[in-house]
C-alpha cells in the first residue's frame, strides 16, 4: 500500500460533552462516508500504537501528565479552579471526562502509527483522521486538546533519523502548540495559515512571529481576514507555502488538515469550501510528492461542522493519501445520507445540520497567482478590497520570514 490510515473505534471515546462543539460522530462519518466510496476497499486500516509516559513526556511535563490521568478517573486533588488555572482542565473548552487520559493518548498512538509507518520505509503516505490536537502546550491543555499528537509525532521522527521536517497547518486556529515545541528548533520549520490572529482564538500567529535564536525564519505565519474564499486562500498559499518548502527542503512534510475554515463552521468566520479543501490537501501531497519524496504524515484537527462538512473534507483527505480522488461534484449515496441524518441526532443542535449530497459546495477553486505587491486586477467576483486585504497579508509574511532565508520578498519567482 502506498498509505496507512489508521484507525480505531476508541477515537469516538475523545468525546467532551454533548455541548461540546467538538464531536467524535465526525470521525465516524468521515470513515463511513469513505467506505461508501470505495475509498478503503482492500484497505486494512492500521491500528494506532500504544502510549506511555516516555512518549508524553517528550512534550509535555510529567506533571501535566499525572493531572490528567488523575482527573480521568476522579482522583485529583484540587479544586476546580487550580486545576483549570495550572492546568488548563475543567474549562469550558477542556471540560473533564471520564477516561480523558487514555482517549487523548489514544489519538496520540495514532499519529505515532502514521510516523513509525513511514520512518520503517513501509508506505510514504500516512493518515490519522484522530489526530491533530495542536492546541495542547507542554503543560496545560488548551482548545480542546489534551495531548498534542502532532508535537510528539514530530519529535519521534526528530529521534529517529529525521532532521529536517516541514509542519504545514491550515487550520482556521493558529498552530500555536506546535510552534511553541519548535520555536528555537532550526530542524522544524512551521507554517500556519489562519484566521487573523486580531480576529479569533488564540491570538497569536502574527506575521512577525519567525523563529527564535538559530532558529530565526523557521516559524512561518499567514494571518487571514474573515470572509476569505477558496480562490483568495488559495493564492496566499501558493504565495508563501511553495517558497518555503522549496528553501527548506524538507525529508518529510506532516499537515495539520483542520476544516474548520468552511464558511458553514460555526466557530470560525473564513469562507472556504470542501472543494478549497480538496485543492488544499491536493496541493500539499504535490509537495510531498515533489520535495520529500512523497512522505506525508496528515492528521485532522478542528471542523465543526461535525455532520455537513467534516465527513466530506476528510473523505478527500484519505482518498488523496491513497489516490483515489473524488471530483467535488459526485453525489452522494442515499444511503450514507441517511445514516448521517439519524447519527446528527446525537449532536447538540448548535452544530447538527444536515448532510449535504455532494462531495463538494461549488466552491471556486482557480486562483490567480500572487505576482508580487503590484495591485493586480482581481478576478471575477472578488472585490478589490478583500484581495488588498488578502495581498497585505501575503507580502507581510514575506517580508517578515523571506530575507531570513535569502530569499526577495518582493519578486514572485522566490
Amino acid at each position: 500500500m502506498s498509505a496507512a490510515i489508521i484507525w480505531s473505534d476508541h477515537f469516538m471515546d475523545y468525546k467532551w460533552a454533548y455541548t461540546h462543539p467538538m464531536s467524535p460522530v465526525r470521525l465516524a462519518l468521515t470513515m463511513s462516508l469513505a467506505r461508501s466510496f470505495g475509498v478503503l476497499d482492500d484497505v486494512d486500516t492500521a491500528e494506532p500504537l500504544p502510549v506511555d509516559d516516555a512518549v508524553l513526556t517528550t512534550v509535555h511535563s510529567q506533571g501535566y501528565v499525572d493531572a490528567v490521568r488523575a482527573v480521568s478517573h476522579g482522583a485529583a486533588s484540587m479544586n476546580a479552579p487550580v486545576l483549570e488555572r495550572l492546568f488548563g482542565l475543567g474549562s469550558a473548552d477542556n471540560p473533564i471526562f471520564e477516561g480523558m487520559h487514555e482517549a487523548g493518548s489514544m489519538l496520540v498512538g495514532g499519529s505515532l502509527a502514521a510516523a513509525q509507518a513511514i520512518a520503517s520505509g513501509a508506505v510514504r503516505r500516512a493518515v490519522n483522521i484522530g489526530g491533530g490536537m495542536h492546541h495542547a502546550m507542554k503543560g496545560h491543555a488548551a482548545g480542546f486538546c489534551i495531548y498534542n499528537d502532532c508535537a510528539i509525532a514530530i519529535e519521534w521522527l526528530l529521534e529517529n533519523g529525521y532532521d529536517r521536517i516541514a509542519y504545514v497547518d491550515v487550520d482556521a486556529h493558529h498552530g500555536d502548540g506546535v510552534q511553541a515545541q519548535f520555536i528555537g528548533d532550526p530542524r522544524v520549520l512551521t507554517v500556519s495559515l489562519h484566521q487573523h490572529p486580531a480576529t479569533l482564538w488564540p491570538g497569536t500567529g502574527w506575521a512577525t512571529e519567525v523563529g527564535e535564536g538559530d532558529a530565526a525564519g523557521s516559524a512561518v505565519n499567514v494571518g487571514l481576514m474573515p470572509g476569505l474564499a477558496d480562490n483568495l486562500w488559495l493564492r496566499a498559499f501558493h504565495a508563501i507555502v511553495p517558497s518555503m518548502i522549496d528553501d527548506f527542503k524538507p525529508q518529510i512534510l506532516v499537515t495539520q488538515i483542520g476544516v474548520d475554515s468552511h464558511r458553514d463552521d460555526p466557530l470560525t468566520d473564513l469562507a472556504l469550501t470542501v472543494d478549497g479543501h480538496a485543492a488544499a490537501i491536493r496541493a500539499l501531497r504535490g509537495l510531498a510528492d515533489k520535495y520529500c519524496e512523497g512522505r506525508w504524515l496528515a492528521v485532522g484537527g478542528g471542523g465543526y461542522g461535525v455532520v455537513n462538512v467534516v465527513p466530506r473534507s476528510w473523505t478527500h483527505l484519505i482518498a488523496a493519501a491513497l489516490d483515489r480522488d473524488i471530483d467535488p461534484a459526485t453525489p452522494i449515496g442515499a444511503d450514507w445520507l441517511a445514516g448521517a441524518q439519524d447519527l446528527s441526532a446525537s449532536v447538540h443542535p448548535d452544530y447538527r445540520r444536515p448532510p449535504e449530497a455532494t462531495m463538494g459546495d461549488g466552491g471556486v477553486t482557480d486562483f490567480v497567482p500572487w505576482d508580487g505587491d503590484s495591485g493586480a486586477e482581481p478576478p471575477p467576483g472578488v472585490s478589490e478590497a478583500v484581495q488588498r486585504q488578502t495581498d497585505k497579508a501575503i507580502i507581510a509574511t514575506r517580508r517578515a520570514v523571506f530575507p531570513l532565508h535569502g530569499l526577495d520578498p518582493e519578486d514572485p519567482r522566490d
